[in-house]
């Protein structure tokens, strides 16, 4: 079953960015009441969230048995004082004994960058809930000649099952060598995800076509008509 959706406004929050932070959790006080904050350290993850990031990177499939429903969407996100941004995703769903449920793959482009990003969502989430994989493009240029290359990801990050979220993410001014393996094993899932779902035909014609949508119709001529004495 094909679904073709246009979306004016298309917010990105259940995928929110993954800035490297260092700071240990904290319990701050709010109304009264003691919140304990709990801060993801995606630039130096411990020995043990490296080991969780690693073992959930390897269930994700690389040869997915894929259902006939699946969605194409396009549309645009406005913000004050921000780029206009438009977007893309392809959806699929995974066949109903598959133990992932579905994957979405979608693409944001504003003047300043390009970024890719992959999820994953669990079907029975009994420790694991979702895997997404992102790569940022800070030197923009067209769609395709930017798909047509498979870019290395540079933020992992695993949302689990009654457990804290892990990170990972690419910093600058980091010895981030031990993580490498972890940064090789997204990098070539969401390579192959980019040619499982035909992302480097459908996406670029579905950022154009969400493109042409912000621009404003042309003017309409004005036909006069001339009287003729007789």
């Amino acid at each position: 079953m094909l679904r073709t959706i246009l979306v004016g406004s298309f917010l990105l929050s259940l995928v929110g960015p993954l800035a490297p932070q260092e700071a240990p959790p904290s319990t701050i006080k709010k109304d009264g009441m003691q919140v304990q904050v709990n801060v993801m350290n995606v630039c130096n993850p411990s020995d043990d969230e490296q080991k969780g990031i690693a073992a959930a990177l390897q269930r994700l499939p690389l040869k997915p048995r894929f259902a006939p429903d699946f969605e194409v969407a396009r549309g645009r996100t406005t913000f004050p004082d921000a780029p206009i941004s438009t977007w893309a995703r392809i959806r699929r769903e995974f066949q109903p004994d598959f133990p992932f449920a579905s994957v979405q793959y979608s693409v944001s482009l504003d003047e300043k960058a390009l970024i890719e990003t992959l999820v994953f969502r669990v079907r029975d989430a009994k420790d694991l809930l979702s895997v997404t994989l992102e790569d940022r493009m800070s030197t923009v240029t067209a769609p395709a000649a930017a798909l047509a290359t498979d870019t290395p990801a540079s933020r992992v990050k695993i949302e689990r099952f009654g457990r804290n979220s892990l990170g990972l993410a690419r910093c600058e001014q980091a010895d981030q060598a031990a993580y490498q393996p972890l940064f090789d094993t997204a990098s070539k899932v969401l390579a192959q995800y980019r040619s499982l779902l035909g992302a480097r035909a459908t996406i670029p014609a579905e950022l154009a076509r969400a493109a042409a949508g912000t621009k404003p119709p042309p003017p309409r001529r004005s036909m006069a008509v001339r009287k003729h004495d007789r």
